[in-house]
């Protein structure tokens, strides 16, 4: 499923060119035209990206993003404001409100593609350090037990969560870590990650006993 990205600004030829641009790229795309309209959108998609001009009728992009980084749910969220106010001010003003980038208009196409693809790969990182983290505190005592036959797990005894399952299948199917990566539009860094995580929850020891544990399970 592409990554979805929020795009707000109240020039429908801006929005349009964004649009193009960043659907070539694999990215998909939620337009809005104010801040009210995207702080909805928001709600209603949970983008994993917002893109937004700053001078905007009904709430500016300052305002736009304080709200949302106000709900748990956004507080990671990448953001980026891409606008013609560039003075130092106005940047300054920008990373105060929130944003983890700023693009100054006109702006070119492959910068704008470049930092959307590295403020994704940081927040997928993130997020998996952060699963990690949550699997570590849920199984406190959790160890690879040394003869991978002496306990029988399966999928009926064993949480996965979707986007395991996902990397799972893949991974069954002989695609690498990196295709992986390609596949679910993740880095290789963050597939890593929840490879290492299937192999502690299937006391597997390497890919082919992950596999095999995805083809007795019916998983694949």
């Amino acid at each position: 499923m592409p990554l979805q990205i929020l795009v707000t600004d109240d020039d429908l030829v801006i929005r349009r060119l964004i649009q193009d641009c960043l659907e070539l790229q694999g990215y998909s795309v939620i337009l809005a035209g104010d801040g009210d309209e995207a702080l909805y959108l928001a709600y209603q998609y949970h983008p994993h990206l917002l893109i937004s001009d700053i001078k905007m009728p009904h709430k500016d992009g300052y305002n736009l993003v304080k709200e949302l980084r106000q709900n748990p749910h956004f507080r990671l969220l990448p953001v980026v404001f891409l606008t013609n106010k560039y003075s130092i001010e106005d940047k300054i003003s920008g990373y105060q409100a929130g944003c983890d980038a700023y693009l100054p208009k006109p702006f070119q196409p492959s910068e704008l593609t470049a930092i959307v693809k590295h403020l994704l790969e940081r927040s997928q990182i993130i997020q998996s350090e952060l699963l990690h983290t949550e699997i570590e505190h849920q199984y406190p005592s959790l160890e690879i037990n040394v003869n991978y036959n002496s306990r029988k797990l399966s999928s009926d005894n064993l949480h996965l969560t979707n986007r395991e399952n996902e990397v799972l299948k893949l991974l069954s199917q002989g695609l690498s870590n990196g295709k992986i990566a390609e596949e679910l539009y993740l880095s290789p860094k963050t597939i890593e990650k929840y490879v290492g995580n299937l192999l502690r929850k299937t006391n597997s020891h390497n890919r082919t006993e992950l596999a095999s544990f995805a083809f007795k399970n019916n998983i694949v």
